[in-house]
């Protein structure tokens, strides 16, 4: 087959859903309750029960979900929130934004998730700097849940809120538990290039607490009390578009078999690649959604320039870890540096993953990839 290669392709993906979709979005632009309409509620209904979780409350996109949890939980000045060093921004960014201290700690090298042993450091580090440890927040980096029974026992042990940052991992299984009930709060994002995406931006929240979630929707509409000219608290605007919401019932509906495909395509690619590069290692108990394929390898640029010349997609995440960010640099680090982080930073590339990639696409790119990393290797 010849062509462009989509890095993740939702047209595909949009033409298996068919004129389901388009029904779906007519009926939102015919009875015309776009901010918090019956879709919402049932999508936050089918949500909930996807995950086994009582609460699933929506908002506009898988950052707020992450700030209107730490508003929930009253965190600010003078409190310390852990976070991976080796992620997106948005983790930290939310920290940044209550006023409180994000603290950088380092990663595994397998799974790409939170090191227990360096949060550990990172908590008496916290004391040591007189700031008060106070939430825990996990990234499950490219669609893997963290240990979240080793997390959970560092957490128990210190009185810490867990925090689930699963805007990567949702739909994923950790001891036979989905993504949704591995935290206190577990939050997500609805980007389009997610798992599980809309077409526009979008998040939740995951919590059995049912004061918690009647705060949150609180929160998540400037605070309201019983009317929405009644404002009880400081809030935020961000409520999930009905659009949206009527587009991701949609996908949920697929999303099963989605995860299927997407662990089918990863097997041929760990198959491939074995002995070439680090494959992404899939911890015992766990299960990954596989939001990217990532290796890491000796000389990213020459498998990167390999894949760009026969026209293959590929990108990095992360090339800057935070501690190293413009932005970022001024806060905290656990003791020693984050040198898994740092070396992560420097070798990984992910490789086109969707469930749609063809067997003859994904081994037009298997065959690119292992010849570059034949020539990469030293």
């Amino acid at each position: 087959m010849s062509g462009a290669i989509a890095f993740v392709d939702l047209q595909a993906q949009r033409r298996r859903l068919g004129d389901g979709l388009d029904r779906a979005i007519a009926r939102v632009l015919e009875h015309g309750g776009f901010i918090l309409g019956p879709e919402v509620a049932e999508l936050e209904r089918q949500l909930a029960t996807f995950c086994g979780v009582r609460h699933a409350i929506t908002c506009a996109n898988g950052t707020d979900a992450l700030q209107l949890v730490l508003m929930a939980e009253g965190v600010g000045p003078g409190d310390v929130v852990f976070v991976p060093g080796f992620t997106f921004v948005a983790s930290a960014e939310v920290v940044a934004l209550v006023g409180a201290t994000p603290l950088f700690v380092d990663v595994l090298p397998g799974s790409f998730n939170i090191d227990p042993a360096s949060l550990k450091a990172g908590i008496d580090e916290a004391k040591r700097l007189g700031l008060k440890p106070r939430v825990v927040m996990p990234v499950d980096l490219f669609g893997q849940p963290a240990d979240y029974g080793a997390i959970g026992a560092i957490t128990a042990e210190h009185d810490l809120l867990l925090l689930a940052d699963a805007a990567q991992s949702f739909g994923a299984r950790r001891d036979n538990r989905r993504v949704g009930t591995l935290g206190a709060y577990t939050a997500t994002s609805f980007f389009p290039a997610k798992p599980l995406g809309c077409y526009g931006d979008g998040g939740a929240i995951f919590t059995d607490d049912d004061a918690k979630a009647d705060l949150l929707r609180s929160l998540r509409f400037h605070g309201k009390g019983d009317d929405k000219y009644n404002n009880v608290r400081i809030g935020m605007n961000s409520r999930l578009d009905t659009l949206q919401a009527a587009i991701l019932i949609q996908k949920l509906s697929i999303f099963e078999d989605e995860i299927v495909a997407r662990q089918r395509i990863a097997d041929s690619y760990n198959a491939a690649f074995e002995g070439l590069a680090q494959l992404p290692l899939l911890d015992a108990g766990a299960t990954s959604v596989w939001a990217q394929y990532t290796l890491v390898v000796p000389d990213r640029a020459v498998v990167a320039k390999a894949c760009q010349a026969a026209g293959i997609p590929t990108a990095v995440y992360y090339p800057i870890p935070l501690n190293r960010q413009a932005g970022y640099g001024h806060y905290p680090v656990v003791p020693g540096g984050l040198p898994v982080s740092e070396r992560l930073a420097a070798q990984v590339i992910s490789l086109p993953m969707h469930p749609y990639l063809e067997d003859d696409v994904q081994q037009r790119i298997i065959a690119v990839v292992r010849a570059a990393l034949g020539a990469a290797a030293p």
